[in-house]
């Protein structure tokens, strides 16, 4: 490469150089006037910006002003009106001030007229007292004249009238209040035992247990009997009943005393009758297989009991006593249906009272526990029933209420009251428990003979369907004394001879009847 071509680069070099810094130098000029130009604009829109917002301001300003005027006029305003009601109000309470004024001094001059007119009357009372006074003194010695009595002696006397007077009339107050307390305590008891059997008006149906046990042709009997009657002795020894084969078509009867075992043999029969298969080892299979349903049954019926009546708590066994109450009848009245309704009764009365109606319900459940192992135990039901409770743990109100629910001992709690109230009301309401017309007439009849058979009884009536007696006794034969010893005899001889549910109320009536004749 020549000299010539290198100089020629480099002064290319430098000549390009020269013209970039010279372009440079332009286009910085351009750029600064550009960066003048549009801060000169940026500074006059500010300006223009600060005093459109002077002028905003400004105008801000002045209506702020106008709405602080206006609203202190309306503040002016509503002060001067608040004067102005409060200058009425100033006024009116002026004029009654002066009103009320002028009323006093009006009273005052009537108090003063009043008094005048007293001060007259005092000093006429007076005179009057002082010659009262003498007139008294008067009397005094003339009575003690004509008495021959002293002073001393006359007041004696006379405080002893007057005691005798006011020991009548106290007598008389206090009879008339007695009756009047004693018509409001009958209406008041009368009245919360009505509302509680109306609250309680359950449907009562009398179960009827029966033992006897349909077949389907007399063949079947034999087939019961079993050869040399090996069938029959042995279901009578394994469901502890008899069994009683005649010749009534169609039927076998099942006869014991205890139900839950009538029920169990009722039953077995029956399915050994539907099975065909009666010989001794299928009687024992099925007799055991049925003894452990109705345990079942009893158990729940005893549970589900509980539950109706809402009482927690309660043992095992006395839930499956209380379940065997399920086949247990008294006059047709089915005992575990007559529980439930004791209950439910007994804690109705129990809350009306101010007791506590969850204890109420739960001695009114129970007290008739006992009728479920009466057979088992010795004694009446209210003493088993009492026993089996307390080994059970039940409290001393539950205990007590299942034993003297019938009135036989003393009363300690007033849940036993409550429970005995409540088992005469279920067993002694209408439909509660049936019998028979016979049985029903011949009851009547027993009645009537028994107080018949008394001295000086004239004539006798069994009303209420049996619970109360109405005596028609001889007046010339019998006195008041005699009537009521008779009423008493009558009672007593129900109580010996006659099995009854509740109480029987005997009435003597002695009448004494005197008759003229005008001719």
């Amino acid at each position: 490469m020549g000299p010539e071509i290198i100089i020629a680069s480099i002064v290319c070099t430098v000549i390009g150089a020269a013209l970039s810094f010279v372009a440079v130098k332009m286009l910085d000029r351009l750029r600064r006037r550009d960066a003048e130009s549009e801060a000169q604009e940026i500074v006059e829109r500010a300006k223009q910006d600060a005093v459109n917002l002077k002028k905003e301001v400004e105008l801000k300003a002045k209506e702020e002003a106008i709405q602080q005027k206006a609203e202190k006029d309306r503040e002016f305003s509503k002060l001067r009106d608040e004067l102005r009601d409060r200058e009425r109000l100033l006024d009116k309470r002026q004029e009654i001030i002066e009103q009320q004024a002028e009323d006093l001094r009006k009273q005052e001059r009537i108090v003063e007229s009043t008094q005048r007119k007293l001060t007259e009357k005092i000093s006429d009372t007076d005179k009057r007292n002082k010659e009262l006074a003498n007139l008294l003194d008067l009397q005094r010695q003339t009575l003690h004249e004509l008495s021959s009595l002293n002073k001393e002696e006359a007041t004696e006397r006379l405080l002893s009238m007057l005691d005798q007077e006011l020991q009548r009339e106290a007598g008389a107050v206090i009879m008339k209040h007695q009756k009047k307390l004693d018509a409001t305590c009958k209406q008041q008891a009368r009245e919360l035992l009505i509302t509680t059997l109306q609250r309680y008006a359950a449907a009562h149906t009398a179960e009827s247990t029966t033992s006897s046990v349909d077949i389907p042709n007399d063949e079947m009997k034999g087939r019961i009997i079993g050869r040399e009657g090996r069938n029959i002795r042995s279901f009578e020894k394994e469901t502890g009943v008899d069994v009683i084969i005649d010749d009534t078509p169609g039927v076998v009867i099942v006869s014991s005393f205890d139900p839950v075992r009538r029920e169990v043999a009722r039953q077995a029969l029956n399915k050994l009758i539907a099975d065909g298969r009666i010989h001794p080892s299928r009687i024992e299979e099925i007799v055991k297989e049925t003894t452990e349903e109705i345990e079942q049954f009893i158990q729940k019926q005893g549970e589900e009991a509980a539950l109706e009546v809402n009482v927690q708590g309660l043992h095992p066994r006395v839930l499956n006593l209380l379940g065997r109450l399920y086949f247990r009848t008294s006059y047709s009245q089915n005992v575990l249906r007559h529980s439930i309704e004791v209950g439910f009764v007994t804690g109705m009365l129990a809350e009306m009272v101010g007791l506590d109606g969850n204890l109420g319900r739960r001695c009114g459940l129970l007290h008739d526990i006992g009728k479920a192992a009466d057979h088992d135990m010795e004694g009446g039901h209210p003493k088993i029933g009492s026993t089996l409770l307390k080994k059970h743990g039940e409290g001393p109100e539950v205990v007590h209420a299942a034993l003297g629910h019938h009135d036989e001992i003393v009363i300690e709690h007033p849940y036993t009251v409550l429970v005995a109230t409540a088992d005469a009301c279920s067993a002694s309401r209408p439909g509660a428990r049936r019998e028979t017309l016979e049985r029903y007439i011949n009851r009547m009849e027993e009645l009537e003979s028994i107080a018949k058979a008394f001295p000086g009884v004239d004539q006798a009536f069994a009303i209420q369907a049996g619970r109360e007696l109405r005596v028609i006794a001889n007046a010339k034969e019998t006195d008041d004394d005699s009537a009521a010893k008779i009423s008493r005899d009558i009672a007593k001889a129900f109580e010996e001879q006659l099995t009854y549910p509740g109480e029987i109320k005997v009435t003597v009536v002695r009448e004494t009847r005197f008759t003229g004749i005008a001719r």
